[in-house]
């Protein structure tokens, strides 16, 4: 804002006009320049080191972005990011699973670099995040994991010891507000559940119950904004599902109908805005996926054709400057 002193003229204030308004963007204006960035993943011919970004409040084809440190897939499913980082953990490369955290400065174009490193390599958990920190919740090393660890986004280095998970699981996605992070859709040594349940993001400790979603199912895409948390497809203990569920953030309980997906498909992965989410990539029964489908997240309702991604990819991460932990 400019630090102008004394009293202005009529003809000073026309003057100073424009360096008011660049100040005073509108709420509208700015979820509609929120970026969401899509990585990794894997197609028909292996996995994907790739990177691209959407303009959340337009549609069209994805943009090259540039690339991660190693080719992954599975990786963490979820909302990680800071209004200006964006962070990548886990998954797998090379046939083994991944111990890597990786991170972008997402206003910008450019290659990941390395953030440090997760207490075991594993993939397929689910992260949150506020504006300041960074949660990874489950996932798979060697068996189903238990363990919730997290980082400091604005700085480098390996994660800290969080608490537990209600069960051992992994293929689960995560949401957030900016106080509380929400872990949906889990497959554990009993199969694929449709259980709920949350952390305080600020603190320390324990997942607790949060309900459960309409249709037990895993892989499914997550996003959302400050007030409500979406979940889109996924796998069926058969089958895949088009069901886009939403729960109140702030409020425990079990999921709510939103709509369905225009492709039933499973290991998508989702972005949001304040106004917006976008479902991106993931597979159906027959083949992998490019599409990208969109949702105005205060309604309810079917979703919309976004654009495409350059490739098909399924297991993929995705993440935003705009999701509903940012303040």
């Amino acid at each position: 804002m400019p630090n102008y002193n004394g009293v202005w003229s009529l003809s000073t204030q026309y003057q100073y006009a424009a360096d008011w308004s660049a100040d005073n963007i509108s709420p509208a204006a700015a979820a509609a320049a929120v970026r969401g960035v899509f990585e990794g993943g894997n197609n028909d011919s292996g996995n994907l080191d790739v990177i691209e970004y959407i303009t959340m409040g337009s549609t069209g084809n994805a943009t090259d972005f540039g690339n991660l440190i190693a080719a992954a897939s599975y990786v963490f499913n979820g909302q990680c990011a800071s209004t200006t980082r964006g962070i990548f953990a886990g998954g797998s490369a090379g046939g083994a699973n991944q111990d890597v955290i990786e991170y972008i400065t997402i206003a910008n174009t450019g290659n990941a670099t390395d953030f440090g490193n997760l207490v075991a390599a594993s993939l397929g958990g689910a992260s949150v995040s506020s504006a300041t920190r960074g949660v990874f919740i489950g996932g798979y090393t060697s068996g189903y994991v238990n363990t919730i660890q997290y980082i400091t986004i604005a700085n480098t280095g390996n994660t800290t010891d969080f608490g537990d998970v209600v069960a051992a699981s992994y293929a689960n996605s995560g949401f957030c507000s900016s106080t509380r992070g929400v872990n949906v859709g889990n497959q554990t040594s009993g199969g694929v559940t449709n259980r709920i349940d949350y952390i305080t993001i600020a603190s320390t400790g324990n997942s607790t119950d949060f309900g459960d979603l309409t249709v037990a199912r895993v892989h499914g895409g997550a996003l959302g904004n400050s007030t409500r948390g979406l979940m889109g497809g996924g796998s069926l203990s058969s089958g895949i599902s088009n069901v886009i569920d939403y729960v109140t953030i702030a409020s425990a309980g079990n999921a709510t109908d939103f709509g369905n997906l225009a492709e039933t498909k499973a290991s998508n992965s989702g972005v949001s805005s304040p106004t917006r989410g976008v479902f991106g990539g993931g597979e159906n029964a027959s083949a992998k996926l490019n599409v990208m489908e969109y949702v105005t997240i205060a309604s309810t309702g079917n979703s919309t054709d976004f654009g495409d991604l350059s490739g098909v990819r399924r297991f993929l991460g995705g993440t935003s400057n705009g999701h509903g932990g940012i303040a």
